[in-house]
């Protein structure tokens, strides 16, 4: 009966959303940390959440993890709550709550005609990284994994393409091969490297092995390009500071596993800047 389910879910969502568009962008970010920090813990168990941060060496103590997870479910809402402010965001008139940090480097980029591979996880309005690429003047592609909720995911993938990124490739052999053809045509290429994927390769991640995409290393061997780290943080609750670091260059003579379990070396320093603003619920060491 899951299908009635993502219905219900969807029909919650979709009435948050006028909610959310209609008490503008402050208040909505603020009432969804509270529904987020409310009905997070009824989506994913807190004690597995509680197990992933203890493993990755993340607290002292299971009260302070608890802080932690309590302000990660807040974060949850938030996000949930600035999809509706996407569009604001791409005509920059919510510029006032967004600062770019390293845009230098999004300049030479464009200046240069460079193909490059953009990098980052699931921190804070992680959307916004793909948009200001493109809005950059970049040519880009994007992947990203369907919801598993078909009814919100239709949505979803509309504001994607419409606001965020036009080149959106669904994750999966089909989008594989859809991210070479672009990548041929001289299109970078953003994803998120910090989810589990079944097909990518054992790689140390926090002290422990987990199921790391390969696709940022498998393109640098391939055709010799840069890598440049994204990081997003939430600043006082509403605002963003969007970090673009220096663009890599990898040796030639490091394997895709080794460029692989660089790139996760990159994305803990990320997530230990702050905990919290990362998406601990995932099952990334299953």
């Amino acid at each position: 009966m899951k299908i009635i389910k993502y219905f219900f879910e969807f029909i919650l969502i979709i009435i948050s959303f006028f909610i959310f568009k209609i008490i503008g962008y402050k208040h909505a970010s603020n009432l969804g940390a509270i529904i987020g920090k409310k009905i997070g813990p009824f989506f994913r168990s807190n004690s597995k959440i509680q197990n992933n941060l203890k493993n990755s060496k993340i607290g002292n103590s299971s009260e302070e993890r608890k802080i932690i997870i309590d302000n990660m479910w807040g974060n949850y809402g938030r996000i949930l709550s600035e999809y509706m402010f996407l569009k604001q965001f791409k005509k920059n008139n919510l510029k006032q709550f967004l600062k770019i940090e390293g845009s230098e480097f999004l300049d030479e980029i464009k200046k240069n005609n460079e193909q490059v591979i953009f990098i980052s996880g699931h921190f804070n309005n992680f959307e916004l990284m793909a948009m200001e690429i493109e809005k950059a003047g970049i040519n880009l592609c994007t992947i990203y994994r369907p919801l598993n909720n078909p009814f919100l995911n239709i949505i979803m993938e509309r504001i994607r393409k419409k606001y965020i990124c036009k080149n959106q490739i669904k994750k999966g052999k089909g989008g594989t091969r859809n991210l070479i053809n672009l990548f041929k045509e001289n299109f970078s290429v953003a994803l998120m490297i910090d989810q589990r994927v079944s097909e990518g390769e054992s790689v140390i991640f926090f002290n422990r092995l987990a199921k790391t995409t390969t696709i940022p290393a498998q393109l640098v061997k391939k055709y010799d390009c840069k890598i440049v780290p994204v990081y997003i943080e939430r600043i006082n609750n509403i605002n963003f500071k969007l970090t673009f670091d220096r663009p890599i260059i990898f040796d030639d003579n490091l394997s895709t596993k080794q460029i692989s379990s660089d790139l996760n070396i990159i994305l803990e320093k990320m997530i230990l800047k702050n905990p919290e603003q990362w998406i601990w619920s995932h099952d990334r060491w299953k």
